[in-house]
């Protein structure tokens, strides 16, 4: 073995086997050994695997095998923890050749993580370590947590300021005050990890900023911490980031709610909330290498607790598979077998979103060939590369595979799921539909309104030419009296001009003065008419506001109400380009009423827009009042945020009726198709899309 490894003593394992840390100080690296592999170093020299293990069976109560020794010397090996012997340069050269792998290997690994070490503060923080012992204390720790508790409640009395304020955060100089800070924040979280391992006695020799996929966050080297016996020290190191941005957040939490207004309240907001979030979302979460990690694996007593979960998952899915009754990698209790494997799922999805959320980020705020980038790269990293991997140790369990009885029943498990992904299956389009007569005329109030008389009351009948509701408005009775005082006049000077030479020369002004009269005449008569809607067909009067009286002003296209002649009914809904590729004219569908008693109504399509709608005219199906329609207003009109195609779908057995207007789900019958066709298409109709072509 190399003669500058050091040997220390380490923690007991919940079991109470005692355990030792062996230290690599060339690379400051730290390996946790058990009591089996101490008894096999402390005989290493001796050089006989079989002297090794009879002294150790002669003077101990542990039972080991050559086979034991055998796999410390590989343990020794892979981790170059052994003296390099004369000639075996060649070889040693080709087994960092092997775990480096090629360029783009190496660019793939180090755009996945990478670290820049920026300063080497252990001098720094030795001098200053002893003079902040107060902040270590037990009275600074309890007024801490008062201060939390007072500063929540206030927060939680004053809730719509706090959040009013979040709200007002959201903004490009918000953002930018939110980064400066975060960075203010991380570097506390690094120099709390820093101060606290310098207290128990560590090295800390380098601070820096790491690139997890391309996204920065700080870092402090605090690996001597493993030389540390005690776990609570152990801990104590890991946890110091997360108390110091807590302590940090509660007492910003009181300053905000004990500061008048101004710069000074609006720090305090920021390193409130900056804190409170980022502690919880990102550092004290145990699914990254992170300080929630270091916490987990320091409490379960298991170090490489990734790695260690990831064996037992993968071995945990070849058992269910297969039933090959391997031996796991490790021999534990049910409960924390099966938490481990758990846990290393939960990793592997919380990783994935992660990275792909990042790519998003990047893609949106970016550069957005860069996103599309990151977003292959990480589906290769994190989907294809480990399926790969898991298909050469079943490639080499294949003799093993072939003959288990389960691996049969998963195999055809398999084929019937592929099967269910490739075939088509039928297919449905679902939305919300509104079922309405086919005719109906929508009474809008013109500009400048007063309700004059109310002829007919809220459903009653209403015979063809019947005057519904009379409107008056002060600026249409003046323009009329204005135009026919102007007719007037024009009328008499035209009739005198034959009478008067002086006047005479002017008659063909005149007349064609008195003509542009009469025709302003007709346009205030076609604008009164609008103040007097009279009914084109026999209907019933729906939506009056029963508030309204005579007299009330209206608001300009303020709907008054609705005639609603009694017959046929129709369906009308909204399908967005990718689904209206799947239903044709006469598709058959059924629609189930809202609210009401209404049941199912069977319809079929009649018609489907070639264009997309450029606005929604039927309200009922926006998101906002309870359809499914994404939709944006601006100046009373509503927008679809994508691309919609307006179906009409005829009512089967109509037996006609007057209600105008009801809401329901709507399902139609679409085109049999593959999903996994639909999905392959319409992931690469995105990819084609987002890349420009």
């Amino acid at each position: 073995m190399r003669e500058e490894l050091a040997l220390l003593p380490g923690p007991r394992l919940p079991d109470g086997q005692p355990t030792w840390t062996l230290h690599d100080p060339v690379r400051n690296l730290f390996f946790q050994i058990d009591w089996p592999s101490f008894e096999i170093l402390r005989r290493w020299l001796w050089g006989e695997p079989a002297a090794i293990v009879g002294d150790i069976e002669a003077e101990t109560t542990l039972q080991v095998g050559p086979q034991d020794v055998e796999a410390m010397l590989q343990f020794l090996q892979h981790n170059q923890l052994l003296q390099v012997q004369p000639g075996t340069a060649p070889q040693l050269a080709e087994a960092l050749r092997r775990r480096r792998g090629g360029l783009g290997r190496w660019l793939l690994h180090n755009y996945l993580f990478f670290r820049i070490p920026l300063v080497r503060p252990d001098r720094w923080l030795g001098r200053w370590a002893g003079r902040l012992d107060f902040l270590f204390g037990r009275a600074f720790l309890q007024l801490s947590v008062l201060a939390g508790v007072f500063g929540l409640v206030n927060v939680y009395r004053a809730w719509d300021q706090f959040s009013a304020t979040l709200v007002d955060m959201l903004s490009w100089d918000g953002m930018l005050a939110y980064g400066a800070t975060l960075l203010v924040v991380k570097t506390l979280h690094e120099l709390g990890h820093g101060f606290t391992a310098k207290r128990f006695g560590c090295r800390v020799p380098t601070m820096g900023m790491a690139f997890l996929v391309l996204w920065p966050v700080a870092y402090t080297d605090t690996n001597e911490v493993w030389k540390l016996t005690r776990r609570d020290q152990r801990l104590k190191v890991a946890g110091a980031g997360i108390a110091t941005e807590l302590i940090i957040a509660a007492w910003a939490t009181l300053a905000w709610a004990w500061l008048p207004e101004g710069i000074p309240k609006s720090v305090a907001f920021m390193l409130s909330t900056t804190t409170w979030v980022s502690t919880v979302l990102i550092n004290a979460s145990p699914f990254m290498r992170f300080d929630g990690y270091f916490l987990l694996a320091d409490a379960l007593q298991m170090p490489n607790l990734h790695a260690r979960a990831f064996a037992m998952a993968r071995w945990d899915l070849r058992e269910r598979l297969f039933a090959l009754g391997e031996a796991p990698p490790e021999h534990l209790a049910r409960p924390r077998a099966l938490g481990l494997i758990v846990f290393a799922w939960l990793t592997w999805l919380y990783r994935l979103s992660v990275f792909l959320g990042i790519a998003v980020l990047v893609y949106h705020f970016f550069i957005k060939a860069v996103g599309i980038f990151l977003f292959m790269v990480e589906i290769v990293w994190f989907v294809t590369l480990p399926v790969l991997s898991e298909f050469r140790a079943w490639r080499e369990r294949a003799a093993a595979i072939r003959s288990s009885r389960r691996a049969r029943r998963s195999l055809g498990i398999l084929v019937l799921l592929l099967m269910l992904f490739v075939l088509p299956w039928p297919g449905r389009v679902s939305s919300s539909g509104l079922l309405q007569p086919r005719e109906q005329l929508p009474i809008y109030a013109p500009e400048h309104a007063r309700v004059a008389a109310l002829h007919f009351a809220n459903g009653a009948r209403v015979p063809a030419g019947a005057v519904l509701m009379a409107l008056e408005s002060p600026q249409l009775a003046a323009r009329q009296e204005e135009s026919g005082a102007r007719r007037e006049r024009l009328s008499w000077q035209s009739a005198a001009a034959g009478f008067d030479p002086e006047t005479r020369k002017d008659w063909q002004v005149l007349d064609q003065q008195l003509g542009t009269a009469r025709a302003e005449r007709d346009t205030i008569a076609a604008d009164a008419a609008r103040y007097a809607p009279v009914a084109p067909y026999d209907g019933v009067l729906r939506d009056v506001d029963p508030d309204l009286r005579v007299g009330d002003w209206v608001a300009h296209r303020e709907l008054l109400g609705r005639l609603v002649r009694v017959g046929p009914q129709q369906v009308v809904t909204y399908v967005d380009d990718e689904d209206v590729q799947r239903i044709a004219v006469g598709n058959r569908a059924v629609l189930s009423l809202d609210g009401g008693d209404g049941g199912m109504l069977s319809l079929k399509v009649a018609s489907i827009d070639q264009d997309a709608s450029r606005t929604l005219q039927e309200p009922e199906l926006a998101s906002q009042f309870g359809g499914h329609l994404l939709v944006r207003e601006k100046a009373g009109v509503l927008y679809p945020e994508r691309a919609v195609y307006r179906v009409v779908l005829d009512v089967s057995d109509d037996k006609g009726s007057d209600q105008h207007a009801w809401r329901g789900h709507l399902s139609i019958a679409a085109r049999w198709e593959a999903p996994g066709l639909r999905f392959l298409r319409t992931a690469l109709s995105v990819f084609w899309r987002e890349m420009g072509f």
